[in-house]
């Protein structure tokens, strides 16, 4: 369980981003934050695993004070930053140095999936490729097994079958007792991993509910003549139609369009809150 309570954090530069926010990640999910540039969400993330410190208020992840940075607590917990970082050093030596970290990593699990990548053990990490190196960092992160995997945008810099097989990984070896944090603007390559979702605006919640609920009240669809303002709850223009969200009246459930719920929230946040608070 991750819990965020009162949160208040801002850069010296840039002034105050979170004010009073408050979170809780329950166990045994994949969750999917989304936001716009600039909206907290790489900070957020940074707090969780105390890679940053709040001015007042408090970030507990299994019951440790993340900014404390326990060694009991870092061996839970694995980021996949943004911005890679890879030593001079082979896969194989990688794993050697690092996999003893991590009391529950598994030499099983790391085998199978550099293979699957198709990762070279003989090569220097600093000289493989973006993709390689976001491929070898994510292989050795499934693998440690840590509690709480967050990923900062992991699909960035990976080829189409690349990314097929970094979703078919992460659902092989996720398990009830494991958090996923996806933090990403390549929505597509998520919306059907994902149970669910966290919208995040301007250092604010906007949407925090599980995608099977989001099913149950909400409809998208797509369709060539432009709806009626009644219609729907929000329709975008699209090549040869239009895009929309509606509400569930049948109990007809549809694959979520991340990209388009994303923009419909942003649009109008409280009728959508509206409908799941009172349905």
């Amino acid at each position: 369980m991750i819990t965020l309570e009162n949160i208040n954090f801002g850069y010296p530069k840039s002034g105050e981003l979170f004010a009073n926010l408050s979170l809780n990640i329950a166990d045994g999910g994949i969750y999917g934050l989304l936001g716009k540039n600039g909206a907290g969400k790489t900070s957020l993330l940074k707090i969780i695993a105390g890679l940053v410190f709040p001015r007042t208020g408090a970030c507990s992840v299994f019951n440790y004070h993340s900014k404390d940075r326990m060694p009991e607590f870092l061996s839970e917990l694995y980021l996949l930053p943004e911005d890679l970082y890879v030593p001079p050093m082979t896969a194989e030596e990688y794993y050697q140095c690092y996999a003893s970290f991590y009391p529950n990593f598994d030499a099983t699990i790391y085998a199978d999936i550099i293979k699957k990548f198709e990762i070279p053990n003989g090569k220097l990490l600093t000289e493989l490729s973006h993709g390689q190196k976001k491929k070898f960092l994510i292989a050795f992160g499934i693998a440690t097994q840590a509690k709480l995997f967050i990923l900062d945008e992991p699909t960035n810099g990976l080829d189409i079958p690349s990314k097929s097989l970094f979703r078919q990984m992460l659902a092989t070896y996720f398990n009830e007792k494991r958090i996923f944090i996806i933090s990403t603007h390549q929505v597509h390559d998520i919306e059907n991993l994902i149970d669910h979702v966290i919208l995040f605006e301007a250092g604010k919640i906007l949407f925090n509910h599980p995608t099977k609920v989001i099913a149950q009240h909400f409809t998208f669809s797509r369709q060539v003549s432009e709806p009626g303002a009644n219609e729907c709850l929000y329709y975008e223009k699209q090549l040869g139609g239009y895009s929309t969200v509606q509400v569930n009246r049948d109990d007809h459930e549809t694959e979520i369009d991340l990209e388009i719920l994303f923009n419909a929230v942003l649009a109008n946040s409280s009728a959508f809150e509206k409908i799941l608070n009172n349905q």
